[in-house]
């Protein structure tokens, strides 16, 4: 799988937290509907505007608050990546056990604008936005793997030590 993400971003501001990213009201959802509701209060209308592929792009504090799974929303709506100043580390490790990375890219806020096509070279630990590049932590082997196998879970059935629940492995 590549390991290189390039996307047209969206970017939220600091401290999101996610109760603002999943309300409360969409957890009873099914998740092709709850999704409908991603930044429901910040971004009225946001998700009808995703296109697969796009990156979402925040400042800092990002998904502050409970461990609500935003991040199989954000794959529903065909987010690719999740970028960064910093996260919840709560929040990144589920992004992460959900099959989406998250990085974070000190510099992110000055560099990046609404609308921008970004390309994240998790392996090598660059963002690039046209003529300009910045570094961030390669993301270790251990969670491109994950990564690759679409989140934790299914990377566990694939290495034998969970049961397919498909019921076909």
């Amino acid at each position: 799988m590549s390991h290189t993400i390039t996307g047209r971003t969206w970017v939220i501001g600091d401290s999101v937290d996610t109760d603002a990213l999943y309300p409360g009201f969409a957890m009873r959802l099914p998740v092709p509907e709850a999704a409908t509701h991603v930044l429901y209060d910040l971004r009225p209308g946001w998700s009808a505007q995703v296109r697969p592929g796009d990156i979402l792009v925040a400042g800092r504090n990002f998904g502050i608050g409970s461990s609500r799974q935003v991040a199989a929303l954000l794959r529903h709506l065909g987010i690719t990546a999740l970028v960064a100043e910093d996260f919840n580390s709560l929040f990144h490790r589920n992004a992460i056990n959900h099959g989406l990375p998250a990085v974070t890219v000190p510099g992110v806020s000055n560099l990046v604008t609404e609308g921008d096509v970004i390309t994240l070279d998790l392996e090598a630990g660059l963002l690039r936005k046209a003529d300009t590049e910045l570094a961030f932590s390669p993301v270790p082997p251990m969670m491109l793997e994950i990564l690759d196998a679409g989140g934790l879970l299914p990377r566990l059935v694939a290495a034998g030590y969970l049961a397919d629940p498909s019921g076909k492995g």
